[in-house]
């Protein structure tokens, strides 16, 4: 099984990207967004940290927004929670799928969370600027502030751009995206059939 790794800026398109490898995809975000609708343990953690905030099951969007602005700290307090129930989320994922050809992880926080391994192949997914704020702008709930956070836990792009294997120029259009994953899919083939 060859791991593919999807890395890029918040909101460049990795999931759709991710989507269009055609090979089982492990989507951190959907997976989170899971644990806040389902997860009881998940929500009874963040409730004894945040009992101001965090009050009903599941939890809601508003809930950790007003969480994540109150305080710098609160972000990483949360991930610290979350990232060892995603961890063993992607655990099961990588041992149902172990028997694919390829699977594709689609986790925002890939290098930060050191969830990578020496043979991933990575993929940066590079979008411009005013593209993505285009269409975060669109995404329900969005806010900047909580962006900009976000941001701020993230390596540099430039650090990921640079260790990736691949680069995809995302002009979110679909044929422009599945031409490029084509030939990524071909180059990795040729290199494993050349070894």
């Amino acid at each position: 099984m060859i791991r593919i790794g999807i890395l890029g800026d918040i909101g460049s398109g990795k999931s759709y990207v991710a989507k269009n490898f055609g090979y089982p995809v492990f989507n951190a975000d959907y997976e989170v967004s899971k644990l806040y609708k389902k997860n009881r343990r998940v929500y009874q953690k963040l409730k004894k940290l945040f009992p101001q905030y965090i009050y009903k099951f599941p939890i809601n969007k508003v809930q950790l927004s007003k969480v994540i602005l109150q305080n710098n700290s609160n972000l990483n307090k949360i991930i610290k929670i979350v990232h060892k129930e995603i961890r063993n989320k992607m655990k099961l994922f990588l041992n149902k799928n172990k028997n694919e050809k390829y699977v594709i992880l689609d986790i925002p926080l890939l290098l930060e969370n050191k969830i990578n391994k020496k043979e991933d192949i990575l993929v940066y997914v590079e979008s411009r600027k005013i593209d993505i704020l285009r269409k975060l702008k669109k995404r329900k709930n969005f806010n900047l502030r909580i962006f900009n956070k976000f941001k701020k836990i993230q390596l540099p792009l430039a650090y990921k751009k640079k260790n990736s294997k691949f680069i995809i120029k995302n002009k979110f259009t679909k044929k422009s995206v599945k031409e490029e994953v084509e030939n990524i899919l071909k180059t990795i083939k040729n290199e494993r059939n050349s070894s």
